[in-house]
């Protein structure tokens, strides 16, 4: 089952709970507000990309970016503790994609090229395009600090399962020397192009940090952003073609209905 489907399935059973929630109070939401604890559903879109800190010497310029249309549809629930309930602790289940387009211009960067059927590995001088995506099962673990009765912050970690990503593109413009920076030299011009696929070497474990805030705007219905950022690279470590960590860095920016 792919994410779109998840996240239908996910955002139909919320609907269900939500329309449930606007009659009369429910035992469970009873019981739930005399141990302190609070439950939200929430949707939004992620914006960012995968991309190493800092830029390294072989990336010459990002001549274009495409954010793609990422989705995230999750639910939370918050433990409030003390008298004064201003801390809590928050654990969350997210169905979300990430994902980018972009095009660069590189330098001696590190590529296996696709060409009739056989692969050719070297560092490739010239264009090359991008397009990465990836489907997440999303954990994340949050520390939460009430700043008034509508404004909120939290912060943690988070661990992600990768249910389905591709990273795969092509080359043109240029050329690529084989094995090393002096090795034998195949040009691509004009139209000319090579094809590259690294899908297979995505690491499927990624975890991370995240921080947000989020603002109660009406009785139930909130605004929420949220950074998150990867502590590991969506590579796995054997994988070597590229020779920096790509780190996924994304503004999720959307809207919850709590209870």
């Amino acid at each position: 089952m792919n994410i779109k489907r998840y996240i239908s399935a996910f955002f139909a059973a919320a609907v269900v709970f939500c329309a449930s929630a606007q009659g009369d109070t429910t035992p469970g939401l009873v019981w739930s507000a005399l141990h302190a604890l609070d439950y939200e559903v929430f949707a939004g879109v992620n914006i960012g990309g995968t991309s190493p800190i800092p830029l390294p010497a072989e990336i010459r310029s990002i001549d274009s970016y495409n954010p793609n249309l990422n989705l995230q549809l999750g639910a939370k629930a918050t433990k409030w503790l003390g008298k004064d309930k201003k801390w809590g602790i928050g654990l969350g289940i997210i169905f979300e994609s990430k994902g980018m387009k972009t095009k660069a211009t590189v330098k001696n960067y590190g590529m296996e090229i696709i060409q009739e059927g056989s692969r050719l590995k070297g560092n490739w001088t010239g264009r090359v395009q991008t397009r990465y995506s990836s489907s997440l099962l999303t954990l994340p673990l949050t520390a939460n600090y009430k700043i008034n009765s509508r404004l909120k912050v939290s912060a943690g970690p988070y661990i992600g399962i990768a249910m389905n990503s591709n990273f795969d593109g092509y080359v043109y413009d240029g050329y690529l020397r084989e094995n090393d920076p002096t090795g034998n030299k195949v040009s691509f011009e004009g139209d000319s192009r090579a094809a590259y696929d690294f899908s297979d070497d995505i690491r499927a474990f990624q975890w991370g940090a995240q921080a947000g805030v989020s603002w109660l705007a009406f009785r139930h219905l909130s605004v929420n952003a949220n950074l998150t950022w990867g502590c590991n690279g969506i590579f796995k470590s054997s994988f070597k073609t590229i020779t920096f960590t790509m780190y996924p860095i994304y503004l999720n920016l959307g809207f919850g209905y709590a209870f």
